[in-house]
């Protein structure tokens, strides 16, 4: 079963290849990307049973033992994010094929649209299974090369504005990792993570402080934590609607998965949890504050998406067997909702021509089923019962409530008040959008004013709101009104039910995050996963003293 664990890049990888040489065959493309992702599917299953049953998944790349290879290391919790991320590109992509965005749009590339989607899954699917520090980094580096392609699409002004400060942002954080690996490497003379959780625990406190911190940044850019999150609002809605909900879903997660295995792996004992908390509160509040001032859905999104990692690093500063479950719970339920949010927003510029709520209304009458699927996904993000989402919310303020520190309580507040607060932001964006009537008739007209009192006074007090609100800087003009195709409502729809299937799985699924997250508190596991019995090789010198060890023999089997 090791031995398949590659598979989940070279097949996304080699059927890019496959894909690059057919430029003029759409439809060969297509199979060949749906089928790559249905197998990378069918593996990240099997892995999440295989190693839920026996034990962490260890292969070393060449037959190099650790540290002296390359290891690829499956968890429980690299095996649920696998299947996740599986789960979104295949949905996303179903819905980029039903909207046209790669067949005979103008504005789309066809030739590479369909390989840049596999690359991207093959860098997303390589973090989350690297088992030292510059694999991970390459692992970014894939994913981040095929986001350049993808969020510049067509080639449009504001996309490629925007795609300038992405590469920007992403090549300081890249920059900024690539030091930190140095750093590291420098200090302990190795950057494989299980070594390194022997070697770094071995160093003065002031230096694991800034290796700790200095890891933190790299990572915290690409998680979009305050104050680092800057680009992101300015970056995402601009791209196609399929490709900002992978980018949505997946993307931060990558650098949330990055700051979880820093956390409990290489500074288990680290003393910035106060830090956390309040990284943690400042991404909650200020990301939903930029939510609620926001006139565009798209954008109102992105600030939600930016908020809610909030939640992710409040569980990770508990550092508690408790609340890496919970996050890890969220991770899921976040990366699936928020996805299926955006694509539900896709379905809705290309029926109203807009996401802007100045120019929309009614749409719960011309579209009821637009309306039904972007409501489900908003009470779930929301935090409602008994959706996913208060499911999650709940086991992180559990956690918290048992860790009985005054942060924690804090924090607790905190969130509670930003659940409410999402939930206010995306239920005014819905009643704008979908309950009250279109303010402009289709003929650019102004809609009949209201007759009564009480509708004089309801349209009023609207368009104070309205007011209130920002648009995004360089906003579009209202784009042509064009019909559904089938297969975006049926990719949404199928999405919708995912996140429904994850409140009524949740159970199961949610003992499978606490013993992922039992695993991941305990550091030394995956030190005996990967390395066997380390012997000598915990020497923080910086010298990798090899003596009588064989870098060819085996490390154990890489089971747990």
């Amino acid at each position: 079963m090791n031995a398949l664990i590659p598979l989940v890049v070279l097949i996304p990888l080699g059927s890019a290849a496959l894909a690059l040489a057919l430029p003029g065959r759409r439809r060969a493309q297509q199979l060949i990307t749906v089928a790559a992702l249905t197998a990378v599917l069918g593996l990240s299953a099997a892995f999440m049973w295989f190693t839920d049953t026996h034990g962490t998944m260890v292969m070393q790349v060449g037959g190099w033992a650790a540290p002296f290879g390359i290891s690829l290391v499956v968890d429980r919790l690299s095996a649920l994010l696998l299947a996740v991320s599986a789960v979104v590109l295949l949905g996303v992509l179903l819905f980029s094929l039903g909207q046209g965005l790669a067949d005979g749009d103008d504005e789309t590339p066809v030739s590479i649209y369909y390989p840049t989607y596999l690359v991207l899954g093959a860098g997303v699917c390589n973090a989350f299974i690297a088992g030292d520090l510059f694999n991970l980094y390459v692992g970014f580096e894939i994913l981040l090369v095929a986001s350049y392609v993808l969020i510049t699409l067509g080639g449009t002004g504001p996309r490629i504005r925007a795609g300038v400060t992405y590469v920007v942002v992403s090549l300081v954080s890249s920059i900024l990792f690539l030091a930190s690996i140095a750093l590291v490497y420098a200090a302990t003379g190795t950057v494989n993570i299980a070594q390194l959780t022997v070697r770094i625990a071995e160093l003065p406190d002031n230096v694991q402080l800034l290796l700790n911190l200095a890891l933190l940044i790299a990572f915290g850019i690409k998680a979009a934590i305050f104050p680092l999150a800057f680009w992101l609002p300015d970056s995402y809605p601009t791209a196609p609607a399929p490709v900002t909900a992978v980018f949505a879903g997946l993307l931060t997660k990558v650098g949330v998965y990055a700051i979880i295995r820093t956390q409990s792996q290489l500074f288990p004992d680290s003393d910035i949890s106060d830090l956390l908390f309040v990284i943690a509160a400042l991404t909650l509040v200020v990301g939903i504050f930029g939510a609620i001032s926001q006139l565009d859905i798209k954008r109102l999104l992105s600030f939600t998406l930016i908020s809610h990692i909030g939640y992710l690093i409040f569980g990770i500063a508990i550092s508690t067997d408790l609340g890496y479950a919970a996050t890890i719970f969220y991770i899921a339920h976040h990366i699936i909702v928020q996805t299926t949010l955006f694509l539900a927003v896709g379905l809705l510029e290309r029926h109203a021509g807009t996401t802007s709520l100045t120019s929309l209304g009614g749409v719960l009458r011309s579209a009821p089923v637009i309306a039904v699927l972007f409501f489900i996904p908003m009470l779930n993000l929301g935090g409602i019962p008994p959706f996913s989402g208060f499911i999650g919310k709940l086991g992180l303020f559990t956690a918290a409530a048992e860790l009985a520190s005054p942060g924690a309580y804090w924090l607790m507040g905190v969130g509670a008040l930003v659940s409410l607060l999402t939930l206010y932001a995306l239920a005014r964006a819905w009643s704008l959008a979908f309950w009250r009537a279109k303010a402009v008739t289709t003929d650019g007209l102004a809609a009949p004013q209201p007759k009564t009192t009480e509708g004089q006074m309801l349209q009023g007090r609207e368009q104070a709101l309205l007011e209130r609100l920002h648009d995004a800087p360089g906003a579009e003009p209202m784009k042509e009104q064009r019909e559904i195709p089938a297969l975006m409502l049926v990719a949404t729809t199928g999405m919708v039910v995912v996140s429904v299937l994850l409140t009524v799985f949740a159970g199961p699924l949610y003992t499978y995050a606490s013993r992922a997250g039992e695993q991941i508190a305990q550091p030394q596991a995956m030190v005996l996963a990967v390395l066997g019995q380390p012997g000598d090789l915990g020497s923080g010198s910086g010298d990798v003293g090899i003596g009588d060890y064989d870098p060819m023999a085996s490390s154990g089997g890489g089971q747990q």
